[in-house]
């Protein structure tokens, strides 16, 4: 028997809406990251963009376990003396929360040239408006796929 591998003409993309509200960071972006890659799909080729298009809404209101709110996210800017940082709370509460959920997303993924094909296809929002309306996503309710493993 031979082993399958996928062709670009076999690739099949679905577009999926996930709620991220009131669901734990970590979790959700296993999921999402599962999903980007097509690892979910039995005709999962690791070398091909098998993954379907990902748009997670809410992503103001993810939970953060822990201690992790007040956890410091550095950055530099290039010049002498020019580290800087914000606590993942405030870039939530600032004006780009969703990157929060973009940056743990991508840190699931393979660092190579396909993963940063995948990303491009995941789109995230602060809150419920998206412009998808037109691809009909399906919806992957990840708050009740974790319900029976968190305790409440």
């Amino acid at each position: 028997m031979k082993t399958f591998t996928a062709t670009p003409a076999d690739i099949d993309k679905k577009w999926i809406i996930i709620d991220a509200e009131g669901v734990v960071l970590g979790r959700l972006a296993s999921i999402v990251a599962m999903r980007l890659r097509g690892k979910h799909k039995a005709t999962f080729t690791p070398h091909m963009d098998m993954g379907d298009n990902v748009i997670v809404i809410n992503a103001d209101k993810i939970q953060l376990t822990g201690n992790k709110r007040n956890k410091p996210n550095y950055w530099h800017t290039g010049y002498p003396g020019g580290i800087k940082s914000r606590t993942t709370g405030q870039i939530l509460e600032g004006a780009h929360p969703e990157r929060v959920v973009m940056q743990a997303v991508k840190r699931m993924l393979p660092g190579n040239k396909l993963s940063r094909h995948v990303m491009t296809n995941l789109r995230v929002y602060a809150g419920t408006e998206h412009g998808h309306e037109a691809q009909k996503p399906e919806v992957l309710d990840v708050a009740s796929m974790n319900k029976k493993n968190t305790r409440s």
